[in-house]
C-alpha cells in the first residue's frame, strides 16, 4: 500500500475510532441497562442473602443462646412438637433452623444461600431494567413526538408569514 493510500485510510479510520467503531466498545455499548441491572440484582442479592439470613433467624427467634420464648420460633416449635408427639423430630425445619441460629451456617449453606439469592435478586434486576427500559423508550418516543410538533409548528409558522406577506 503507498504512502498517499495509507494517510487516506488512517484519515478515514481516525473519526471511526474516536466514535468508538471498535469490537470492544461495540461490545460495551451492546451492554443494556437490563442486563446491568440483572447482574447487579444479582451480586446484592447473593451477598444480601448471606449477611441477612443470621439476622432474619435471630429476629424471629432461632437465637445463640437457643430458641427466644414467646417469638415465631417458639410457636414453630410448638407445632412441630405437637405434630410429632410431643418433640421436635430431628432433620424437621425447625431442628435445621435452631441448628444455624445456635452455630451458624455451614458453607455449603451459605453456598445454597447465596445462589437463592443470587437467583432472586437477577430476577428482581431484570424486573427493574426491562420497566426502566419501558420508561425510557417511551420518554424518546414523547421527545420525538414533541420535535415533530415543533418542527411542524415551525414549517406551520414559515406558511403564515409567507402568506402574509402576499
Amino acid at each position: 500500500m503507498s504512502r498517499k493510500k495509507r494517510r487516506q485510510k488512517q484519515k478515514k479510520d481516525l473519526p471511526e475510532a474516536a466514535n468508538g467503531s471498535g469490537l470492544l466498545t461495540n461490545w460495551f455499548r451492546a451492554s443494556t441497562a437490563a442486563e446491568t441491572a440483572a447482574n447487579t440484582g444479582g451480586a446484592v442479592g447473593a451477598v444480601g442473602a448471606v449477611l441477612m439470613a443470621p439476622v432474619i433467624l435471630s429476629a424471629i427467634g432461632f437465637t445463640s443462646a437457643g430458641i427466644a420464648g414467646g417469638s415465631y420460633a417458639a410457636s414453630m416449635m410448638s407445632s412441630a412438637a405437637t405434630a410429632n408427639g410431643g418433640g421436635v423430630a430431628a432433620g424437621s425445619l425447625v431442628a435445621i433452623l435452631q441448628s444455624a441460629g445456635a452455630s451458624g451456617f455451614t458453607e455449603i449453606a451459605n453456598t445454597v444461600l447465596a445462589s437463592i439469592g443470587g437467583a432472586l435478586g437477577t430476577c428482581v434486576g431484570t424486573a427493574v431494567g426491562w420497566l426502566s427500559n419501558i420508561f425510557q423508550k417511551r420518554n424518546e418516543q414523547k421527545r420525538r413526538e414533541e420535535a415533530m410538533k415543533a418542527i411542524l409548528f415551525g414549517i406551520a409558522a414559515g406558511a403564515l408569514f409567507m402568506w402574509s406577506k402576499r
